[in-house]
């Protein structure tokens, strides 16, 4: 059985259903696929795609997932048995239209508007992929980096005051997720916006 709500699809894979958490907020569009787990107060925004067939997904709490961006992983294979699951921590930003592909986002992380993240990279704690940013296979943004372009490369260290913006604009995407949320309830009720 596959659950639809507001035109979202939470559908299991291989038996396993994804796992989200009440104060979450799925727009409508979206699909999550199988062993997926999505933490508190985040937002996986319109038209996304989560998709844990061959491995496993991971969102931590008040992380923010925007329109458009496909998630997956990577299967296992001979030499690396586990495969390339996708682990996205804590307070992450990721920008619209981005596709991230069996890798790490730790905490606090940020990933740029049409960016691609590949197998096995990570972008770090308080690290920056601009937008439209490629990185390669196997490549590590390091905490307080930001790198641009295709592929990605370094190119300066973020000051705190970026640091500051980018976790102003989690709680931003917090608060409007709560409040698309409110808004379509409102309407399955049939009450006025305003």
């Amino acid at each position: 059985m596959i659950a639809h709500r507001h035109d979202i699809t939470i559908a299991p894979f291989n038996g396993i259903w994804p796992r989200i958490h009440d104060t979450a907020f799925i727009a409508p569009g979206c699909r999550i696929i199988g062993d997926v787990e999505i933490g508190p107060e985040s937002s996986i925004w319109y038209n996304c795609v989560i998709r844990a067939d061959v491995n496993r997904i991971r969102i931590g709490a008040r992380s923010n997932i925007q329109d458009g961006t496909v998630i997956h992983c990577d299967s296992p294979k001979p030499g690396r048995p586990d495969g390339f699951p996708t682990m996205i921590g804590d307070d992450v930003l990721v920008g619209h239209m981005a596709m991230i592909h069996g890798c790490t986002l730790e905490h606090r992380a940020f990933v740029g508007l049409g960016a691609i993240v590949m197998d096995g990279c990570t972008v770090s704690s308080d690290a920056m992929l601009a937008a439209g940013a490629l990185l390669s296979p196997g490549k590590t943004v390091p905490m307080r980096e930001m790198w641009v372009g295709r592929p990605a490369k370094m190119v300066r260290e973020l000051n705190d005051a970026q640091l500051a913006d980018m976790q102003q604009g989690v709680a931003g995407y917090v608060r409007n997720g709560q409040a698309h949320r409110a808004a379509l309830e409102a309407s399955l009720h049939g009450a006025p916006q305003g």
